[in-house]
């Protein structure tokens, strides 16, 4: 018998108004997430073209102006502030902050969220809650306490002691996070490995890190962000170590409603934390939802 004889072939038009409501239910979502992101992109874009702007032409016009002839732009306010002091230095110094803290974390919490899933130690499961409850703590509560510890142990004021503050309290979140994630392993490899005579340092190099890949890209670009883009703890353990996000500051209060310098400078700070995002993104989503459905 023939699939027509059985009636199992539909005909063209039945199945073409099919895949039209299919898209029509799309559209809604469709919308929805075409405004969001305009909500989020607008105002970057506004800040895009405002950097490349006068101060008479952001005064005189809305950015938007600029989108057609004659659009005006300059390189003049990149130069200024480029040249501005201390900027070039808070630039390398929010390289020298971020970069050793999110290395810093990745690693420990790399150690630490292997124990956790994997490891039988005594009190490893209520250490674990303490990791847990260590999420609820706001960050504000620890500033004087470290602030006074910083002062006695010699080490206020320096690159330091942002690295050691951004990695301490990003250890609860990132150890959270890789062990959630290195516990959805199946436990027949782990096993199967050991049968082999695999010890524990290579089977956490050969196996669990290939495939914590995900988590640990989106850990990292987490802490990246958080660090990079941070201007409370900066502020409260740095004067004169001076990461981006300070400089800028600096010159909002130096210079007041002064955009042509403070539109350049915060582009700057923008385009690194982009970068980085955009070169992980495929593991981004992965990572967030690791452990999620283990």
């Amino acid at each position: 018998m023939t699939a027509l004889a059985r009636g199992t072939v539909r005909p063209a038009g039945q199945s073409v108004v099919k895949q039209v409501r299919s898209l029509l239910r799309k559209v809604p979502l469709h919308v929805t997430v075409g405004i969001v992101m305009a909500i989020w992109l607008i105002p970057t874009l506004g800040l895009f073209v405002n950097s490349f702007r006068s101060l008479h032409d952001m005064r005189a016009e809305g950015w938007w102006t600029a989108l057609f002839p004659p659009a005006g732009f300059t390189l003049e306010s990149y130069k200024t502030i480029l040249e501005t002091p201390g900027f070039g230095d808070s630039f390398v110094n929010s390289f020298l902050i971020t970069i050793p803290a999110t290395i810093l974390q990745v690693v420990i919490s790399l150690f630490a969220g292997y124990a956790f899933a994997w490891l039988d130690f005594p009190g490893r499961d209520w250490a674990f809650i303490a990791v847990v409850a260590l999420l609820v703590v706001p960050l504000q509560m620890a500033l004087i306490p470290i602030f006074t510890l910083y002062n006695k142990v010699g080490i206020f004021d320096t690159v330091l002691s942002l690295i050691l503050f951004h990695t301490a309290f990003g250890l609860p979140f990132a150890i959270f996070l890789l062990r959630n994630f290195f516990i959805g392993i199946p436990k027949e490899l782990l096993e199967a490995a050991r049968i082999d005579g695999a010890s524990e340092i290579r089977i956490f190099l050969r196996l669990i890190l290939p495939l914590g890949l995900p988590a640990i890209a989106s850990l990292a670009i987490f802490q990246f962000l958080w660090t990079w883009n941070d201007l409370l703890v900066a502020l409260t353990f740095g004067r004169q170590t001076q990461p981006i996000t300070v400089a800028i500051f600096s010159q909002l209060r130096q210079f007041g409603s002064n955009i042509e310098l403070i539109a350049p400078a915060s582009f700057v700070s923008l385009v690194i934390p982009l970068a980085v995002f955009f070169a992980f993104q495929r593991y981004f989503v992965q990572g967030l939802l690791a452990g999620s459905v283990k």
